[in-house]
């Protein structure tokens, strides 16, 4: 099949817009956290507040109990997704995230991991079930043992398509690790539901290259490769290292010297992690301080679209922490975003 030549040059600038407007980050929206979560492929979420301070700072009238509430009727649920990593997902978007995934290197796609499925989907059938509860069976029933054992357990959990139980993901959340089982989705074929998957995250992260598809969704060139094939034609652009740039058609692209607003993100925001150069947003100057070595990421503070600082709470206070000295019209707009911020922050 042939393929459309890049259509031109995306300088640094134009690429950070184009992230911000797909982001939502340019302009707040009226959209339910339902259709936010869904925008952005899912909402990382190891922090359990992470996720209704992204909903906040994305949206207008966003209260913490709308997204409670969907938590506790199930129509998000909490669990282990893209990158292997925690987000808050729809459940149609955790089948169709969960199908992509399979057929691939993952450590729940073993035949071991689904042996094992089995039974902690039973344990888990009829009421919530704690790891240790789960961990404790593994023991007993497969002469599993220490370190071996909790593996298996976070292997087969995936697997057999449990869940954290919603009070995890709650803005106050329980401590007790429980765990539910969730109906078992339509059956997707994994390469339709990868391309799904990357039309959406191009939609959400692009133009991006194919280098950062990987680093996104942690899957191999061949996985990604076949998938892309069925979303051609696709449109094409060059970075301003002649990189060629994905993206899907008709998706936003702002003028470079769109304004964008002081945005305030939470610990893990997919905005910093989504991309294998995250120059987009994220000046390398800076990335060993947000993004530590432990796989730690801080609350930052977008100035002018890119990561000028980060923030922290204090007794109820938003404390910043600019890595540059900022104008004065910045500082006044940081401080007043801080307000709006302390006073979502302090909701009861």
């Amino acid at each position: 099949m042939s393929r459309p030549v890049a259509e031109r040059v995306l300088t640094l600038r134009e690429l950070n817009r184009a992230t911000l407007a797909r982001q939502l980050l340019l302009q707040r929206t009226r959209l339910s956290p339902t259709a936010v979560i869904e925008r952005l492929v899912g909402m990382q979420a190891q922090s359990p507040q992470a996720p209704y301070v992204g909903i906040w700072t994305r949206t207008t009238g966003f209260g913490r109990g709308s997204l409670e509430r969907l938590l506790r009727q199930s129509a998000i649920v909490r669990a282990t997704a893209t990158r292997q990593t925690l987000h808050l997902v729809t459940p149609r978007d955790y089948a169709l995230i969960w199908a992509a995934m399979s057929e691939t290197n993952f450590p729940w796609e073993t035949e071991r991991a689904k042996q094992l499925a089995l039974s902690v989907r039973a344990l888990a059938a009829d009421r919530p079930v704690t790891s240790t509860e789960a961990i404790a069976q593994l023991e007993s029933e497969h002469g599993l043992a220490g370190v071996d054992a909790r593996r298996a357990w976070r292997m087969a959990r995936v697997a057999a398509l449990i869940v954290h139980h919603h009070e995890r993901a709650l803005w106050q959340p329980r401590n007790d690790r429980r765990f539910v089982a969730i109906a078992e989705p339509q059956p997707h074929v994994p390469v339709e539901a990868r391309a799904e998957i990357f039309r959406r995250y191009l939609a959400a992260f692009g133009p991006s290259t194919r280098r950062d598809i990987g680093a996104w969704s942690r899957m191999r060139v061949a996985e990604i490769d076949a998938a892309l094939e069925l979303l051609e034609p696709l449109r094409r652009f060059r970075d301003e290292q002649g990189r060629e740039l994905l993206d899907v058609p008709r998706a936003p692209l702002p003028d470079a010297e769109t304004p964008a607003p002081v945005r305030f993100l939470p610990k893990w925001d997919n905005v910093l992690l989504a991309w294998a150069d995250r120059t987009r947003v994220l000046p390398e100057a800076y990335r060993k301080t947000v993004i530590k070595a432990n796989g730690d990421v801080a609350q930052t503070l977008l100035v002018d679209g890119f990561v000028a600082g980060i923030w922290r709470v204090d007794d109820g206070r938003v404390v910043l922490e600019p890595f540059e000295p900022l104008s004065a019209a910045a500082r006044r707009e940081i401080e007043d975003e801080a307000g709006r911020l302390e006073a979502f922050l302090a909701e009861p």
